[in-house]
């Protein structure tokens, strides 16, 4: 069984910066991409960014490009969300997630693996 810790949330003041991570744990993980989504209250879980782990290619949906960097340390089996120029709008749970099969298992929403989540509070 693969286990994600994520680790790095908190309350932030609108225009400041976090930065969660998340390190996959537990037998040998091979992963293809790992990945990171958010849930508001009242909303649906959505896709924030994600990284192909052989290459380091990165996505990310519209509303975060240009204030949010997603980045690995493959020696640590770790992903990184540097999160800038908060918004009020960026409050969310954000989950960690990984596949080891492709990328479009991330890309809808059904990897294999996801993490705990962590409490992202921006306030205005």
């Amino acid at each position: 069984q693969v286990q994600l810790v994520e680790s790095g949330g908190g309350l932030v003041q609108a225009g400041g910066s976090l930065r969660l991570s998340c390190a996959a744990s537990g037998r040998t993980f091979s992963s293809y991409a790992m990945g990171w989504f958010r849930q508001a209250p009242g909303k649906e879980r959505e896709f924030v960014a994600a990284i192909i782990w052989s290459d380091s290619t990165t996505y990310y949906t519209d509303s975060v490009k240009g204030r949010f960097t997603i980045s690995r340390d493959a020696a640590k089996n770790t992903v990184y969300l540097h999160m800038n120029s908060l918004k009020p709008e960026d409050t969310a749970v954000y989950y960690c997630a990984a596949d080891d099969r492709n990328f479009g298992y991330i890309r809808t929403g059904s990897p294999a693996y996801w993490g705990q989540g962590t409490q992202v509070t921006v306030s205005s």
